[in-house]
């Protein structure tokens, strides 16, 4: 089983394919395996690489609270491509994997190519900050006083996240099935120190300004926490495309894998021959 390792936490991680370098970094209800869909259609084209967070079996669970947060997972994504001898890649985030490569690249932007940042900004507009770190805060609490399995159940019947029960019974099933599983401590952890401590996308905005990279934003049109992140995200990012696919929740690479693969690969297409929004990489 390979590993990667930073600061004595070792981090798990699967690659399939050859080409270019397509990482992918998982939300906080998933883990690696929820990538599946896109490694078996763009492993055809791409060397993609998977791997869990810290706090995500078999990764390790660090006991220590400190060792979690978002620097943490930002950083973490450097260690897995320096572990892999890569340079430099395609990144592909969902959720709280979708901020992790998005705050990578406003750092580490010469070690980026492109960006793919779906279902970004839950709790990021300014007024329901306060609303957002309450909310996770208590899920921490839950994950130890209630265990991971009474926690999936909540979520995954949340607003945003039900509609992947309705397209794809079998589908929202082994979501379930691993989310009930989630160590319940590597979870708390990540809520209280990830979630309810990451700051808001609106105190990055001189960054994101700035960003120089060719970027796709994703959402579906159900995922109501995030609309106004990804329009904001939109208005600054100069290199920015904003992708709504309909009738859709959070987990958007779930709920629509063929239509999710389909605009990564067109992008990343587009990106590659240069001819992302204006002329991005042209000479």
């Amino acid at each position: 089983m390979p590993f990667v390792e930073r600061q004595g936490v070792r981090l798990h991680y699967d690659e399939s394919g050859r080409g270019y370098p397509l990482l992918f970094v998982h939300e906080f209800g998933s883990d690696a395996r929820e990538w599946e869909q896109q490694v078996r259609a763009l492993s055809r084209h791409y060397r993609c690489i998977t791997f869990n967070a810290r706090g995500y079996p078999p990764s390790d669970v660090p006991a220590d609270p400190d060792q979690y947060g978002w620097e943490h997972a930002r950083d973490d994504i450097g260690t897995v491509l320096d572990g892999l001898a890569i340079e430099k890649a395609h990144l592909v985030g969902l959720s709280m994997g979708a901020y992790a490569v998005l705050t990578f690249g406003l750092r580490y932007p010469d070690r980026v190519s492109a960006l793919v940042v779906a279902g970004c900004g839950s709790g990021a507009p300014p007024s329901l900050r306060d609303a957002f770190i309450r909310d996770s805060q208590n899920n921490a609490h839950r994950f130890i006083e209630e265990g991971s399995a009474a926690v999936a159940e909540t979520m995954g019947h949340s607003p945003t996240r039900i509609q992947l029960k309705h397209k794809d019974p079998r589908g929202w099933q082994e979501f379930m099935a691993h989310l009930r599983l989630h160590s319940a401590e590597g979870s708390s952890h990540t809520m209280a120190r990830y979630q309810a401590g990451r700051p808001s996308l609106w105190e990055f905005e001189a960054e994101l300004q700035r960003l120089d990279l060719p970027v796709l934003l994703a959402i579906g049109d159900e995922d109501e926490p995030c609309i106004e992140a990804n329009l904001y995200l939109k208005r600054q990012i100069p290199n920015a495309g904003l992708w709504i696919a309909p009738n859709t929740g959070h987990a958007i690479n779930l709920e629509e894998p063929a239509a999710f693969n389909r605009a990564v690969e067109d992008f990343l297409a587009a990106v590659e021959r240069h001819s992302w929004r204006r002329g991005f990489g042209a000479a």
